[in-house]
């Protein structure tokens, strides 16, 4: 079974990738998508979305770090995989699920699915741009609008050369809304030759279990349920559970690491951002997010977090 840890826009980034690997579990990571709209970016640019570039493209922990791509033009998204790549990227992904309007409006992301031959030119403009040892991967929701060219663009990622496809189990105008229709997943798998990775709706071991039983797919991507349970990839492999006394640790670290990275209130936000989703699954999480809600310093939280910790 292979475990990958979801791309997830202003969520998974550097240092939350850093304490979740750190956790494990994970046989690779992804990159929140870099913007690619009509030129060659510089390398400052990679840099910035993917620190890991310059170790080696790995997590501390020596998860490997591919970087994914969002865009629209094949020969400038082509030019900007292969400059990822001469970087230091192991594996280029390319997003054609991304359900944010300011990203669809700018024909990026899920809206692509409407143009399957589109989504077959970006992929395989990519493909030959990268060595052929260098994975070129593409994830997909089922559709825009709904999901009558799920087929169609699975079979385009296939048909340009594409070493993998991961399927997030809802359309855009599906949004998160619950359920992942992990079925269709099982579809799209059947309609195509290639590795076929399942996403999606997936918070539990339980959960984990049942996608593959109804996706037919053994490699899942976890995204918001890995956030909310940092030890789910390890519960995935394991059937071992681990209560707040294991994550508080890793919380810390999170804050640590952010010190000094910004204004103290942006990182502050991105603390009680976790600490919003830890809470699904741990109560401490909840009750300590209400006590920091009106922090705007992390270093406040720390003596908060350590205060918790040791009553």
């Amino acid at each position: 079974m292979k475990l990958i840890l979801a791309p997830m826009e202003g969520l998974a980034d550097f240092w939350l990738r850093q304490v979740l690997t750190d956790i494990g579990g994970y046989d690779w990571c992804v990159t929140e998508f870099v913007r690619v709209s009509g030129l060659l970016l510089p390398p400052k640019v990679f840099y910035r979305w993917c620190p890991e570039l310059k170790l080696g493209a790995r997590t501390r922990a020596g998860t490997p770090v591919h970087v994914q791509l969002l865009g629209s033009d094949p020969a400038c998204m082509a030019e900007n995989a292969a400059l990822a790549v001469s970087l230091g990227a192991p594996a280029i992904d390319l997003n054609f699920g991304c359900p944010a309007k300011t990203v669809n409006r700018h024909r990026g992301g899920a809206v692509l699915l409407d143009e399957p031959e589109l989504v077959h030119a970006v992929v395989a403009a990519v493909r030959r741009a990268v060595p052929a040892a260098v994975p070129v991967s593409a994830k997909m929701r089922l559709g825009n609008a709904d999901d009558a060219r799920a087929l169609d663009n699975a079979r385009a990622v296939a048909a340009a050369g594409a070493s993998w496809l991961t399927v997030h189990g809802r359309t855009k105008a599906q949004g998160y809304r619950p359920p992942a229709f992990w079925d269709r997943i099982q579809d799209v798998q059947a309609a195509v030759s290639l590795p076929v990775i399942a996403n999606g709706e997936i918070w539990t071991p339980e959960d984990a279990r049942r996608c593959q039983a109804e996706s037919g797919c053994q490699a899942l991507m976890l995204g918001r349920g890995a956030v909310s349970d940092p030890y789910l990839a390890h519960a995935i492999r394991t059937g071992t559970r681990h209560g707040w006394d294991d994550v508080a640790p890793h919380l810390d670290a999170y804050v640590r690491m952010l010190l000094g990275t910004g204004k103290p209130d942006q990182e502050a936000g991105r603390v009680k951002q976790w600490l919003n989703y830890l809470r699904r699954d741990y109560p401490q999480a909840a009750a300590l997010l209400a006590r920091v809600r009106r922090e705007r310093d992390p270093r406040t939280m720390l003596a908060l977090l350590a205060a918790d910790h040791a009553a």
